[in-house]
This record gives C-alpha cells, sequence and structure tokens, in this order.
C-alpha cells in the first residue's frame, strides 16, 4: 500500500479565541460550499474515490439489494374499517402507501409516480379521525422538508397543499376532518438571518382556507428551538400541546378542555412546567388520562388520573417502573372479560409486551412474541376492539408485522414482507463487559459458525437515548455471510437503560461514550473474535462524532474507520443546519464549562501531525440539512494532513440525498461502497466477480 497523494488544501492561520484557549481552524474556508476553490477540492476528492481499490463493491452491491428484496410492510392506522399502511414490494424504490376496505386495497400515494426519479420521499402521513381524509408530508431530494397535502381519501384527489415549512410537524386532526392542530416554521422574512430552521409555531388549520389565515395557537415568545407535539382526543374534547427545547430529554406538557373553550383559543392547563422528564399524554375512551412518564422513573412508568385533574400530584401509578425493562409504547383493548393494556418493553434492548388490567394495571399475561427481537408501533383500533398489531423484527427476520388477539391470548402473524429472500445462516450473541470506568455494558453479536479472529465491523450511536435494538439489516447480514462479524455495542448515551443510561452518555458525560466503544473494541480483541489490524469501526450522525472521536482518541486499536454524515466540529457545530437543537445534548461552546467539554473531545481538533490513522472513509451527503457536510469536509482535509500512515483518506461525496430516507438502489450503492472499504482494509476475502 503506498501513500495517497491527496488533493491540495490551503491550511489557513486562523485562529479564536475562545474562553482564553486558541482554537485553531485552517480548513474554514470549506464550510464555504459554494466557492470555486471549495466545489474544485470536492472534485478531486470524487476523482480520487472513484480510484480507490474497491474490488468487493460489485460483489456487495448484488448480495445486498438481494436481500433488500425481502422488501417492507408496515403497521396498519385503524380508522373505522379502513387500515392505512403502507408496501414495498422488492422491485419498488419507495413504500407506497394503501387503503384497505372491505376485503380490497387500493393505492393512495405513490412517490415514485409523483416523481419517476426516485428523490421524493413519503415523510409522514395521519388520517383524520373518521378515514375520510389523510394528510401527508413529503420531500425532495433529501431535504426533509416536507411539504404537506390533504387529500380525499375515496377519490385520490388533492383538496389542500402544498403547505410548506412543514418539516417534523405532527398533524392532529379535530372530529369531521374540516381542521387540523400543526406545527409551522415561521416565513423565512419574519426571522433573523441563519434562524430559518427554527421558530416553530402550533397552529389550527382550515381544510381549503390559505395557511396565511391560520390562527396562532401556541410558541410565540418561546424558544426559538423549541419543537412542539400536538395530538387531539379521539371525541374532539381534549388537545394536548408539548413543548421541548431542542432534543432536551424534557417537555413541557399542556391540557385544553375544547369543551369549554374555543378551538381558536383554547384555555391551556399546565401539566407539566420546568420539570426535568418526559411526558405523554392519552386521553382514553374510558375518560380517564393516561400518562407516560420518566419522572421519578427512568426506565419509565404508566400513570393514571382524570383529564380534569391533569397535575402530577393525581397522578396515580398504573403500571410501575421496571427495574431491569425500559418502557417503550402501550394500547389499549377491549378484552373479552375485561379491557386490557398491552405494554412494550425492552430488557437490554430485546423486546416484550406484557399484559394487564386496565383497571388496576395488574400483569395478567404476556403477548407471544416470534423470537428474541425488536416489536414496535402497536397498534388498535381507536374507537375499541379486541385486536392489536405491532411489527417484529430480528437480526435475520424481515419486518413483518402480527396481529395479537385479546380474546383469545394468540399472536398470528398478519402480514409478511411481500418478497421472499435466502437469509445467511448466522447466530447472535449478547454478550456484557466492563467499561474503563466498571459501568457494564451489552453489545450484539452477529456471527456464522466458526472460530478465530475475523474481519468485525464494530457499529455504535450512544446518544440522544437512542437504543441499538436487533433489526434485519442487509449490509450487517451481507458482511457475515463474507465471513465476517458484525457487533452492535449498546452504548451509554443511548435509551437501553433508560434515561439515566441517556444522560450517562451526554453534556459532560460524552467520554464515556467514546470509553464504552474502545472498550467495546478491547473485548472483542481479548475474546478472540478479532485482531486490532481486523477491526473496522462504523458510525453515521452522532453515531460519525463516536467514531471520529475513536479514531482521533485511540488510531492504533483501529484499523479502518467509515463515518457517515458526522458531527467532528464540535466547537462550531451550532451554527450549521440543526445543530442549535442539539446543544442540550452536548452543550453550547459560548458557555464556558460546556465549552471545555466539547474541546476534550472535538474530533477536528484532536487530528495530530505525524499520527499513523486507521483508514477512513468520509460519506457525506449534499442535501442535508441536519448535519452540513462541511464537517467531514474539514475532518478528511485535515486528516490527509496528517496521515503518516498509508492507509488512505477517502471522501464520498453524494448529490441530491440527504440524512434521511431514499431510494433503495442509492443506499444499496452506499451500503456497498462502505463494506467494500472496509473489506479492503480488514483483510476479508469477498467472493464473487471482482470490480470491473
Amino acid at each position: 500500500m503506498t501513500r495517497q497523494p491527496y488533493p491540495p488544501a490551503r491550511r489557513d492561520a486562523i485562529v479564536d479565541d475562545i474562553h482564553g484557549t486558541s482554537v485553531p481552524d485552517p480548513y474554514r474556508w470549506l464550510e464555504d460550499a459554494d466557492a470555486p476553490e471549495t466545489k474544485e477540492w470536492l472534485d478531486a476528492q470524487e476523482e480520487l474515490f472513484r480510484r480507490a481499490d474497491l474490488e468487493g463493491r460489485r460483489h456487495f452491491r448484488s448480495r445486498i439489494a438481494e436481500l433488500l428484496r425481502s422488501g417492507s410492510i408496515g403497521t396498519p392506522s385503524w380508522r373505522g374499517e379502513r387500515r392505512f399502511f403502507t408496501r414495498r414490494t422488492p422491485d419498488q424504490e419507495h413504500p407506497v402507501l394503501y387503503v384497505g376496505e372491505a376485503g380490497e386495497e387500493r393505492v393512495l400515494l405513490d412517490v415514485t409516480a409523483l416523481d419517476s426519479s426516485g428523490l421524493t420521499t413519503l415523510d409522514a402521513y395521519q388520517p383524520d379521525k373518521e378515514g375520510n381524509r389523510l394528510a401527508y408530508q413529503i420531500s425532495v431530494g433529501g431535504d426533509e422538508e416536507s411539504r404537506l397535502y390533504v387529500i380525499d381519501v375515496a377519490t385520490g384527489e388533492i383538496v389542500e397543499g402544498p403547505i410548506d415549512r412543514c418539516r417534523y410537524s405532527p398533524v392532529a386532526w379535530r372530529p369531521g376532518g374540516e381542521s387540523f392542530y400543526y406545527v409551522r416554521r415561521l416565513a423565512p422574512s419574519a426571522v433573523p438571518a441563519g434562524e430559518e430552521q427554527y421558530h416553530r409555531r402550533v397552529y389550527l388549520h382550515r381544510v381549503g382556507t390559505s395557511p396565511d389565515e391560520d390562527v396562532l395557537i401556541f410558541g410565540e415568545g418561546l424558544e426559538k428551538t423549541n419543537y412542539y407535539g400536538v395530538s387531539v382526543s379521539l371525541d374532539g374534547r381534549w388537545l394536548s400541546i408539548s413543548a421541548s427545547r431542542g432534543t432536551a430529554p424534557r417537555n413541557d406538557l399542556w391540557l385544553a378542555d375544547l369543551s369549554v373553550s374555543e378551538a381558536t383559543a383554547p384555555r391551556l392547563v399546565t401539566v407539566q412546567e420546568n420539570v426535568d422528564a418526559q411526558t405523554a399524554l392519552h386521553a382514553g375512551r374510558d375518560g380517564r388520562l393516561y400518562v407516560f412518564t420518566d419522572l421519578d422513573a427512568p426506565r419509565g412508568r404508566i400513570c393514571v388520573t382524570s383529564p380534569t385533574t391533569p397535575g402530577r400530584e393525581h397522578w396515580r401509578d398504573l403500571v410501575p417502573e421496571d427495574p431491569e425493562a425500559v418502557l417503550s409504547d402501550f394500547a389499549v383493548l377491549d378484552g373479552a372479560a375485561e379491557p386490557v393494556m398491552l405494554v412494550g418493553w425492552t430488557r437490554h434492548a430485546i423486546s416484550e409486551i406484557t399484559v394487564h388490567a386496565l383497571e388496576s394495571g395488574a400483569r395478567v399475561g404476556d403477548v407471544p412474541l416470534p423470537g428474541l427481537g425488536s416489536t414496535g408501533g402497536i397498534t388498535e383500533r381507536p374507537e375499541g376492539g379486541h385486536e392489536a398489531w405491532f411489527s417484529y423484527t430480528d437480526d435475520i427476520t424481515p419486518t413483518a408485522v402480527y396481529r395479537f388477539d385479546a380474546d383469545t391470548g394468540a399472536t398470528t402473524l398478519w402480514a409478511a414482507p411481500p418478497g421472499a429472500v435466502e437469509v445467511p445462516q448466522a447466530r447472535t450473541e449478547q454478550v456484557v463487559y466492563r467499561s474503563k470506568d466498571g459501568a457494564e455494558v451489552h453489545m450484539l453479536v452477529i456471527s456464522r459458525e466458526g472460530t478465530g479472529p475475523r474481519p468485525t465491523i464494530l457499529y455504535g450511536y450512544g446518544g440522544f437515548g437512542i437504543s441499538m435494538t436487533p433489526g434485519f439489516s442487509a449490509t450487517a447480514l451481507a458482511w457475515v455471510e463474507a465471513g465476517g462479524v458484525y457487533a452492535v455495542a449498546q452504548l451509554r448515551g443511548g435509551g437501553e437503560q433508560g434515561e439515566q443510561w441517556h444522560r450517562a452518555g451526554m453534556l459532560g458525560n460524552k467520554q464515556n461514550v467514546f470509553d464504552d466503544l474502545h472498550a467495546a473494541a478491547e473485548h472483542l480483541i481479548a475474546t478472540g473474535v478479532t485482531t486490532p489490524d481486523r477491526l473496522a469501526i462504523s458510525g453515521g450522525s452522532n453515531g460519525g462524532l463516536l467514531v471520529g472521536a475513536a479514531l482521533t482518541q485511540r488510531p492504533e486499536l483501529y484499523a479502518a474507520v467509515v463515518c457517515s454524515a458526522p458531527l467532528l466540529d464540535m466547537i462550531r457545530y451550532e451554527k450549521f443546519g440543526l445543530g442549535a437543537t442539539w446543544n442540550v445534548e452536548y452543550g453550547s461552546a459560548d458557555v464556558p464549562e460546556e465549552f471545555g467539554w466539547l474541546w476534550g473531545y472535538s474530533p477536528y481538533h484532536h487530528v495530530r501531525e505525524g499520527v499513523t490513522y486507521p483508514a477512513t472513509l468520509f460519506a457525506v451527503f449534499a442535501s442535508d440539512t441536519r448535519v452540513h457536510p462541511l464537517h467531514a469536509w474539514k475532518m478528511a482535509a485535515a486528516l490527509q494532513h496528517a496521515q503518516a500512515g498509508d492507509a488512505p483518506i477517502l471522501l464520498r461525496n453524494e448529490t441530491e440525498v440527504g440524512h434521511g430516507a431514499r431510494a433503495v438502489s442509492k443506499s444499496v450503492e452506499l451500503a456497498a461502497d462502505q463494506l467494500a472499504f472496509l473489506a479492503r482494509h480488514t483483510g476479508l476475502t469477498v467472493t464473487g466477480q471482482p470490480e470491473a
């Protein structure tokens, strides 16, 4: 292997003084994506990537595409006898939205029919309470801007839209389908320059009227980075509004009785405010208010009260906190003998569903599950019934939808994914290891039969309370089938052990996350799974920050790195994309103490000349409006300048895609490139046709 001749990148003598610390930023010029010099540099990086030795690309492209031919099926949303769900057949690039009734089903929305280029994605949909109208949100080219439309379900005709600036907007229909509450950003002309992605408000919109006539309901004068939630009970009486500052793991919450106040001017009663907890409300058909909260219960509990007395002093525990399992969701059913509540849990990231008497909360049974995997989206008929639906997947099983019958206690397959795939034989083992400070951390290790050190990918995320649960992954299976091992570490910062686990890896505790990853690597090496020259790490977004920090802190521990859509300049991250909404997770460089946390690990600022770094592939997306590609651009330039070894530092730039959903073919190409790169630099010999 010979050292790469990297494209030249100017190093400027830019040094900021921040709270008395000198902070160099030699590649700040790369923050200007439109500058001719930046474009020239990116073109040269693209040429360098195209010349890379990725001989396994064709094999992985073919195999990942085959494994994705299972297609997909979504959990249904019921409105009377109509059910709404998504399905993707093996030959389709995107899921299609269907409505089913009277034993038949038909297409409601096919984004590929709207846009044959495959660049349009369906972000969200919400039928009204009667199932007669449906609101949906779409984005183009990965921008996640979510333009909102309303269609007539019977005819498929558009009756509203587009309404712009609806990114991350819930839609809370009022009975009758003539109006809904939703969240919309203020117009760019009404906010300071650079703050166009913030300043959300809750509005009431009447279908068929201009959004300029919407009635402002909530949000005026509050924190610019607030996200809002809004819901309306089935009977239309109870309106709830929540507010959280950015992605903070806490929210303020209000409830209004619309039977005694106007829909346009609801009298909001405070449920919780300035409380360090997350709480959600569900007004039940039985007249009770169900409270899902982690207040005084970091693993979650379900309480009950009357909607007329929603304050926490009136809450009564219905399903108390479990000392080992984490609450995920619940649903209320009409059982044969008595109403019951289904409660979803994860125990060390493995799903369980229990059955409880609705009145007392006493556990009366369990929902049989297909295996040790992940369930999601427990749904019931809003008007009542004895059936519930949920999805299920595990490491070798594509996601399917199952039906539980509270009358019989039986679980049956309701809808399988539409395509058949041949899945390789593989086993998943859950192991426990100790981190630097002695904390016990769990890890899932997927492999085929065999012994001895093997090329291994260690994947992690460790942030925002997001759990790494088992799930079908064409990428992981293609790697394992080729002879590798795929490990997923459930690091602090995630939600696998509840909110305390999350907080043990955020703000000033962020170094715990990186230590957990290093300890996972050392465990895999110590137990003979792999060796440092065969070990790769991979992560995206917050997980990109994870592997960026890991490669700068312990470069000798890893042979290769894939770093996707990463945060890497943690001193300036708040200035770009949605960065200002994440300072509740990471801290802000504007605050001296928090600057110290960020300065302690910011990957871009910890690149050192003369160090032998692992082979590293940065993958970024031009339309990413969450994490700007500049993070990877600056880091790639810094590593290429500093690299003392021969391992390559490469940059893969992709246009017309963003941070989230994309066409299947684009996912296949990205995953194939990443696996081929990791195979090349961990010694995995890929069978099949070499790359032409």
